[in-house]
């Protein structure tokens, strides 16, 4: 034991004080060393950094419990003051010990939460932090079905946070203790209030100011309160922007809230928050933000990443934003819970929508269980949605609260516990809509203020024909409703032949590529719909499948290569950089009388092959065909199309070739 208690304090961070700082935050992802509870001691232990799994094997999903280890050194200056442990997240329930003494826990895979250790360490020495995470599956702890890997670890970031004795609070659901609320916003003012959380361990007086700064660094209003604190005490502050900046995908106007605490006698302590006003209605079953409809081009995103697992960083959601941008999309739906709060900080910045779930989802396995109706698991459930509700409410760029997915409704309480998820969500934040994802029939798709419909036409019954008529039904018989659309389709890139996907049972990108282009030829830009939703993204791992790989994104799993259906839709939404894509450069041989498909959102391609012209007709936006050909060995295929050029090269199989 000693040999680990050394290695241990040698790993130790020593952490610097300044003295005139009221709040200090310092990063604790570095110097934790981890190993298995199955291993009965640390002798072994590895050194890792956080976010940190143990399951980055794709198609090999461990459950077990880890431990994570580090010292921490608290001055003995800050004796006096309050010390908290902020966690990004924990995949899926977590204990945490500070010198062998039980801190605190938390259940739930997707969510933040915050633990005082302020009488549990030792000032002026070292402290062994402990922290115990497991993902084993229970039925007290959404989701109970996924597709997503639970991989396990502590996949987010971990803080230490240290205030005066009388603060704003940390420890209200894991948020920083200023909620920025919305009660009416129109062009010419925002009403809001500011519900800020106090702490105390003896009674005081306490002034508090709010000033809200606009992006040029204009003070807009200040407002003052004053208030007792004993112990907690919620303190709310209304105040009004006039004619204010409202946020909006092509304008993301953002303000900072800058609330300051100032006890008598004592240390002041502030915190800042950055927000934005926009007002989001329904009416006539289309999604007005700020009055005006459009329709809404999304992607759903995955908690994962090739070799990260589910231990992003915000260096990778900063390239997979920047991949959203290209491809032109303006929304992003957070699949089974809400990802790290940077992710939305990017949203905000950007002028992309987001659609938060709460992980009550049904994975299509006929042996899971997904809604457990037992007191524990109803319980976890709401607090979850309320934890994901106060960390992202000051996010401007979430517009709705996801509150389930794909279930398949089995008897009445599992609908009445639906509406009671659904009421909370609407009592926790009367700004924001609720959304669901459904693939069934009947009452579950009135619960909550908008649907969104995924129901597989084409590829998991029926066939691509069947789409226009279902979009007909939809409008003729449910116009009424705030109807959305989903759908997506398997296309593994690395599977180049028919036979190649047979031996593998694995479907090719070209079948993937069909779908998406028969499905927008239809649904995108179809008022029936107010928001349309790709599935997915990115590629994911799911150890649940037998290729290990979910293969239904429009980028790999690793990011590295843009599938053709990328290049569909950055053609029909990147509105700032036209396309020019010849569609099939990884199908491998062709043989027999076939066509070109080209998608080009600069007008009409020139295509040639092997210099001689071919005719092209647009078939549906920004998608042209060609004529039929037959290639004759290997063969180059040129585009243009104004100042954009691409090319490939095509070749024929022999026909002793097995098709």
């Amino acid at each position: 034991m000693r040999k680990i208690l050394f290695a241990i304090f040698a790993a130790a961070a020593i952490l610097t004080v300044s003295g005139s700082v009221a709040r200090e935050r310092y990063s604790l992802d570095e110097g934790w060393l981890f190993y298995f509870g199955s291993e009965n001691s640390g002798d072994n232990a590895r050194a890792v950094t956080l976010p940190h799994t143990w399951n980055i094997t794709p198609g090999v999903t461990l459950q077990a419990a880890g431990n994570y280890d580090r010292t921490l050194y608290i001055p003995g200056q800050w004796s006096g003051r309050r010390l908290f442990l902020h966690f990004g997240g924990a995949q899926s329930a977590a204990d945490v010990f500070v010198n062998g003494t039980w801190a605190g826990a938390h259940t739930g895979s997707y969510t933040a939460f915050t633990i005082e250790i302020t009488d549990r360490v030792k000032f002026g020495d070292d402290n062994l932090l402990h922290v115990v995470v497991s993902n084993a599956w229970r039925s007290d702890i959404l989701p109970a079905s996924t597709e997503q890997n639970i991989d396990g670890g502590l996949t987010r970031s971990v803080e230490l946070i240290v205030t005066p004795a009388t603060a704003i609070s940390p420890l209200h659901l894991g948020t920083c203790g200023v909620s920025i609320r919305a009660d009416k916003v129109t062009p010419e003012r925002a009403d809001a209030h500011a519900d800020v959380r106090l702490m105390t361990k003896t009674p005081v007086q306490c002034d508090l100011t709010l000033k809200v700064t606009d992006d040029t660094g204009y003070v807009v209003t200040t407002r003052t309160a004053r208030a007792k604190v004993d112990n907690n005490r919620t303190v709310s502050i209304p105040f009004a922007v006039m004619t204010p900046q409202l946020w909006s995908p092509g304008k993301p106007s953002l303000y900072k809230i800058e609330v300051v605490l100032a006890p008598e006698g004592r240390q002041k302590d502030t915190v800042c928050v950055v927000t934005g006003f926009r007002d989001v209605k329904i009416a006539g079953g289309r999604l007005l933000v700020n009055g005006r409809a459009s329709q809404l081009h999304g992607v759903r995103m995955m908690h994962d990443r090739y070799m990260r697992g589910a231990a992003l960083t915000r260096s990778d959601y900063h390239d997979d934003m920047a991949l959203i941008a290209e491809l032109g999309a303006d929304a992003i739906r957070s699949e089974g819970g809400p990802h790290d709060g940077c992710l939305y900080d990017r949203c905000d910045s950007l002028g992309i929508a987001a659609w938060v779930d709460l992980p009550l989802s049904q994975a299509p396995f006929l042996g899971d269980v997904a809604f457990v109706d037992s007191p524990a698991f109803r319980s976890n459930g709401l607090v979850q949605l309320e934890e994901i509700i106060e960390q992202n409410i000051n996010h401007p760029s979430v517009w709705m609260w996801g509150i389930f997915s794909l279930l398949n409704p089995r008897g009445d309480e599992m609908l009445a516990y639906l509406r009671e998820l659904n009421d909370a969500a609407h009592r926790l934040d009367p700004s924001r809509p609720t959304v669901a994802c459904s693939n069934r029939n009947g009452e579950i798709n009135f619960i909550t203020d908008l649907i969104v419909w995924q129901q597989n036409v084409g590829w998991e019954r029926g066939s691509f024909a069947d789409v226009e008529r279902w979009c007909s039904q939809l409008n003729d018989k449910w116009s009424h409703m705030a109807n959305g659309a989903s759908w997506g389709e398997a296309g593994n890139a690395g599977i180049t032949s028919p036979l190649q996907a047979r031996m593998a049972a694995l479907r090719t990108e070209a079948r993937q590529t069909d779908m998406h282009e028969q499905y927008a030829a239809v649904i995108n830009d179809n008022e029936t719909f107010w928001g349309v939703w790709l599935n997915s993204f990115a590629d994911y791992a799911s150890s649940r499948h037998g290729s290990g790989y979910l293969y239904t994104g429009l980028v790999t799993s690793d990011r590295s290569l843009r599938k053709d259906a990328f290049y569909l839709y950055k053609a029909l939404w990147n509105r700032r950089e036209p396309v020019l894509h010849i569609v099939g450069r990884r199908g491998g041989s062709r043989s027999g009388p076939q066509q070109l498909t080209v998608y080009s959102s600069a007008g009409e391609p020139v295509v040639s092959i092997d210099g001689e012209r071919i005719a092209m007709r647009e078939v549906s936006p920004s998608r042209y065909v060609s004529s039929e050909f037959t290639p004759r060995g290997r063969s180059v295929v040129h585009a243009e199309a104004g100042e954009l050029r691409d090319s490939i090269t095509i070749g024929a199989s022999s026909p002793l070739t097995r098709p």
